[in-house]
């Protein structure tokens, strides 16, 4: 596998197999999705690499990764469609306080154990209120002395 400079951009590119989406996905769900576009579902999903097109010295296209769904749990109700929405949101504001987003690893499958989990250590809603009136309190004192 070649290594990439650690500023490289790499576009990801969805491999087309949807066999654990098909999977978890009810017969409803599928046919309100095909009768109703722009409908959605809430998932947990596994994203695996399956190929990549190499980056040769010189080449002005970007490094490409396909990577496939590999295990999928759809939310079957709107608890668990809250649920997983709320880890959305709760791995947003992690990403978005800290500028990166950790690697998930391998781990539990059950949803509601990955969701308990995820959620205790992911910041609340208040904690993410509390760090953008401090990132905009920084703004305001750079502008007063800048």
């Amino acid at each position: 596998m070649p290594k990439l400079h650690t500023d490289a951009e790499v576009e990801i590119k969805l491999d087309g197999a949807a066999g654990p989406l098909q999977a978890t996905t009810t017969q409803p769900q599928r046919r309100g999705l095909f009768e109703h576009p722009g409908t959605s579902v809430f998932a947990v999903v596994e994203l695996t690499s399956k190929a990549y097109t190499g980056h040769a010295d010189g080449e002005d296209k970007q490094p490409q990764v396909k990577i496939r769904v590999t295990l999928a749990e759809v939310a079957q109700d709107n608890e668990q469609a809250q649920m997983v929405a709320e880890v959305m949101r709760a791995m947003y504001r992690q990403r978005k306080m800290n500028g990166t987003l950790d690697e998930i690893g391998p781990g539990s499958r059950d949803v509601e154990s990955a969701v308990s989990e995820a959620l205790g250590s992911l910041p609340t809603e208040t904690e993410f209120d509390v760090y953008q009136e401090r990132q905009q309190a920084r703004r305001g004192r750079v502008e007063q002395h800048g």
